[in-house]
C-alpha cells in the first residue's frame, strides 16, 4: 500500500513577505522557495 504523501498547507502571508520587487519584476529567490517547499536549493535548478 503506497504511503500517503505530506500535506503542507501555506499561508499566503508567509509568501508574499518573501516575494521582492526587482526592476518592476515580482522576484522569490531560490532559497525563500527551497523553504517554502521545504527542500533543498539544489532541488529546484
Amino acid at each position: 500500500m503506497a504511503k500517503p504523501k505530506k500535506i503542507s498547507i501555506i499561508v499566503s502571508e508567509r509568501i508574499e513577505r518573501r516575494i521582492y520587487l526587482i526592476r518592476g519584476q515580482k522576484v522569490l529567490l531560490s532559497p525563500d522557495l527551497s523553504q517554502l517547499y521545504e527542500v533543498e536549493p539544489r532541488i529546484l535548478i
